[in-house]
């Protein structure tokens, strides 16, 4: 996103606390794409992200006069929002949990699911933990670069904001990024 482009967003949100329908309405068609990709990325349901952005937009509305500019661009806010709503769906979907705990912390379930594959959980499980090795090998640039892409949906140009370092070198920690992680899971 251009510095042109943040200000103009910058400009809509000060609008819409305002008041400005028609700023709002402008808002919606020029950032609500990306936030809809974003959202079908973490919900991975079409109705699900649908509904997640109609609220997104409700609170974007209703809180567009606590942006501060100062503490990200336009975009990073419009997403953490959206990200935020769709965390919060999809922890309102889990099934509930008992107050006990296994002896790594981890929480057992209140009941049993006659439905559950336990060997495809325990596969599951081991490929969590082996993405979560790999993930922990890479430099914290390379790491924190691509969390933020694929799991924020931040563009090339918003992480070289973000972290205050050149596109290039943005899109070469992602790519090194991809490449080492690709590397270690076939491992």
């Amino acid at each position: 996103m251009s510095h042109d482009d943040a200000q103009r967003l910058e400009s809509l949100l000060l609008e819409t606390a305002q008041g400005s329908s028609t700023a709002f309405a402008t808002l919606y068609q020029e950032t609500s794409a990306h936030l809809f990709a974003l959202l079908l990325r973490i919900l991975r349901r079409r109705d699900l992200a649908e509904e997640a952005l109609q609220d997104c937009y409700v609170r974007i509305w209703n809180k567009a006069k606590s942006y501060n500019a100062e503490r990200g661009s336009p975009n990073v806010w419009l997403a953490s929002i959206a990200r935020y709503r769709a965390l919060d769906m999809l922890r309102a979907r889990r099934p509930e949990v008992s107050e006990y705990t296994s002896e790594s912390g981890e929480p057992l379930p209140s009941h049993v699911d006659e439905g559950v594959d336990v060997e495809q959980q325990a596969e599951d499980q081991s490929t969590l933990e082996h993405l979560h090795d790999c993930l922990e090998e890479l430099a914290d640039d390379q790491r924190d670069a691509l969390m933020l892409a694929y799991y924020e949906g931040y563009t090339h140009p918003e992480l070289s904001e973000r972290f205050a370092a050149p596109l290039g070198t943005v899109k070469s920690w992602v790519r090194r990024g991809l490449q080492r992680l690709r590397e270690c899971l076939e491992r």
